[in-house]
C-alpha cells in the first residue's frame, strides 16, 4: 500500500520513479495543440475574435507512464483532456496513439479507439446515471463493444467491482446510494472494463473529502502497477501530482510553460509561473511562508 496522507501535506515528492516496462516506448504524442473558441456575434463584428483556450501544446507520454498536467483553473487543462478523446475537436494539431493520428480519423472510425482511451471526470455525481444500476452502467461499455457475452455480463461486473474495493453484492444499487468516494470506484472500474491503454484522470480528487483522496490515490497507484497503464493526472494540486507523477507538465494561459522530473518540482523549478504556483501551495510554518516568493501581479 502507498503511503500518501489525505491532503498530501508534504511537498517532498515520495514516490519512486515508475519501473516502466518498455519505457521507451511513447503511447501518446501530442503536437502543436490548439483550440480556438469563437467569441462574440460574427454578423455584428467586422473580424472575428477567438479565445486561446489552448496554444500550441506539445507533450508525449511514455508507456507505463504517469505525467502530471498541472495549472491554475481556466489555464486550458480539461479542454487539453476533451481534445485528446476528441470530445472537442481540435483547432490545429496532431494527436497520435501508439504513431496514428487520430485526428484523421473520421468519427465511424474512431468506436476501437476510444475502447483504448478512457476518462475519469472530476464529479462522479455528473458522470453516473442516476437511473441506472452499477451493473448496467459498468455492463454497458462491454456490450457497445461486444467485449463480453451477455451470459457472462454479470460475472464480470462482479469482477470489476472487487478490482476497485467495493462489494458485487451493491451493483444492483443506485449511484445515489454510494459515497463520493465510492462513486469514483465505480467510475474507475467502467473505464477499466474496457482494458484502456491509456487512461485522463482529470481533477479526480477535487469533488473528494480530504480522508477519502489517499485512498483514491493508493487505489489508481495500484491499478496502474498491476496493468501498466498510462495516464495523463490533471490538477491543480501540486503536493498530489509529485506524489503520483513521474514527470509534471505546468500548464499557463493555453500553454505548458515547463516539463520536469516529479523529483525537481520543488527543488529546482525553472519558469517563473512554476515558482509562482509552488508559493502559492499552504504552508503551515509561518518563517517558511513569509521567505517565499509573492505571485507576480503582472503576465509572465
Amino acid at each position: 500500500m502507498h503511503d500518501i496522507s489525505s491532503a498530501a501535506s508534504n511537498l517532498t515528492p515520495r514516490r519512486c520513479l515508475t519501473k516502466m516496462t518498455n519505457a521507451n516506448q511513447t503511447i501518446l504524442e501530442v503536437k502543436g495543440l490548439a483550440k480556438h473558441f469563437p467569441l462574440g456575434n460574427p454578423l455584428f463584428a467586422k473580424r472575428r475574435s477567438y479565445l486561446k483556450a489552448v496554444d500550441a501544446v506539445d507533450f508525449q507520454i511514455k508507456r507505463g507512464e504517469i505525467l502530471g498536467l498541472v495549472g491554475e483553473s481556466g489555464c486550458g487543462k480539461t479542454t487539453v483532456a476533451k481534445c485528446i478523446l476528441r470530445l472537442l475537436e481540435p483547432t490545429a494539431g496532431t494527436i497520435c496513439l501508439e504513431g496514428k493520428n487520430i485526428l484523421e480519423l473520421g468519427k465511424g472510425k474512431l468506436k476501437p479507439i476510444r475502447k483504448e482511451m478512457q476518462m475519469i471526470f472530476q464529479d462522479p455525481h455528473d458522470s453516473l446515471d442516476p437511473r441506472m444500476r452499477i451493473a448496467s452502467i459498468i455492463a454497458e461499455p462491454l456490450l457497445i463493444h461486444r467485449m463480453v457475452d451477455r451470459g457472462e455480463i454479470k460475472q464480470k461486473v462482479a469482477e470489476l467491482l472487487e478490482l476497485v474495493g467495493l462489494s458485487p453484492m451493491h451493483m444492483d444499487r443506485f449511484p445515489h446510494e454510494f459515497s463520493g468516494g465510492q462513486r469514483q470506484r465505480i467510475v474507475l472500474a467502467r473505464a477499466l472494463s474496457l482494458k484502456p491503454k491509456f487512461i485522463i484522470a482529470d481533477e479526480p480528487l477535487s469533488a473528494l473529502d480530504a480522508s477519502v483522496q489517499a485512498q483514491i490515490i493508493n487505489l489508481l497507484l495500484e491499478l496502474h502497477e498491476k496493468f501498466n497503464l498510462s495516464c495523463l493526472f490533471i490538477s491543480h494540486d501540486l503536493s498530489v501530482v509529485a506524489n503520483i507523477c513521474d514527470r509534471i507538465a505546468v500548464m499557463y494561459r493555453g500553454k505548458i510553460v515547463e516539463i520536469l522530473d516529479s523529483a525537481d518540482l520543488f527543488s529546482r523549478p525553472i519558469h517563473p509561473y512554476t515558482k509562482a504556483l509552488f508559493s502559492a501551495v499552504p504552508v503551515a510554518d509561518p518563517e517558511a511562508r513569509d521567505q517565499r516568493r509573492p505571485f507576480p501581479p503582472e503576465p509572465f
